[in-house]
């Protein structure tokens, strides 16, 4: 089995691939304080749970965009399953070409999406990303990496609103009752809500007009089945993108 780990700002996402049917995922909070023995622990209780063996897993696949765990991830992947993970590099190793300056600086997470997206869909394509950033990333025709657009996720939004007004509370993130708000609670959720969808259709016919006809747009991350709903845009919520480029990169390296 492979286990194919996203670890991203604030969620870490796991899965487990039995060939290329993915079997279990499990979206866990990112905690760089974790060390080796933890995330070992973690990781074989809920194997234990899905009635899974720890020595079923033969290989692993990890995209981080947290340095600092990289090292605890990769004793951990030695220490409790015995495997040499393969970490996702955008330039040497994850198969798509990146028209970026410098390459090196695009996210592991996004040329991964990119790459799923790409043999998902086709090109070309635009990925939005719903994670403590939101991103856009546009793939071309022929499965080339573009460029993109990066923007404060709605939690970190939210929670500089809530830093910044005192009197104003902490409200779930959700689609309100009407866009005019009869509280404050609602008012400032048809803010979030209405206020970020605005945002995210404005960037993306931006990019669409750049990109030109044709061009699909696909979602993914925590909140792409919320955000997915208000957008005009977007056509496909895809919550499991992710993982099936990780998925498609380690098969790549693997043959």
């Amino acid at each position: 089995m492979l286990l194919v780990v996203d670890v991203g700002n604030t969620n870490t996402v796991l899965g487990l691939y039995e060939g290329a049917t993915l079997l279990h995922s499990w979206r866990l909070t990112t905690e760089r304080q974790r060390t080796t023995d933890e995330y070992g622990i973690l990781c074989r209780n809920l194997f234990e749970l899905a009635g899974v063996a720890s020595s079923a897993i033969t290989a692993i696949a990890i995209a981080s965009v947290v340095p600092p765990l990289n090292h605890t991830l990769w004793r951990m992947s030695i220490v409790y399953f015995d495997v040499e993970p393969l970490f996702i590099d955008p330039v040497t190793n994850a198969g798509m070409p990146v028209r970026y300056t410098p390459p090196s600086d695009v996210g592991a997470d996004r040329i991964v999406n990119g790459v799923a997206a790409f043999a998902r869909y086709g090109g070309p394509c635009v990925i939005v990303d719903f994670g403590t950033a939101t991103t856009f990333d546009a793939i071309s025709r022929d499965g080339e990496y573009l460029g993109g657009v990066i923007c404060p996720g709605v939690r970190v939004s939210a929670e500089a609103l809530f830093a910044r007004a005192a009197r104003l509370p902490r409200v779930e993130i959700a689609k309100p009752e009407s866009v005019v708000g009869t509280s404050t609670v609602g008012s400032i959720q048809s803010g979030l809500y209405y206020g970020y969808a605005g945002l995210v259709d404005g960037i993306l016919r931006r990019m669409l007009d750049e990109l030109g006809e044709g061009t699909r747009v696909i979602a993914t991350g925590g909140l792409a089945s919320l955000f997915g709903k208000a957008s005009e845009l977007i056509e496909v919520v895809d919550g499991d993108l992710t993982l099936e480029g990780l998925r498609l990169i380690y098969e790549r390296n693997a043959g």
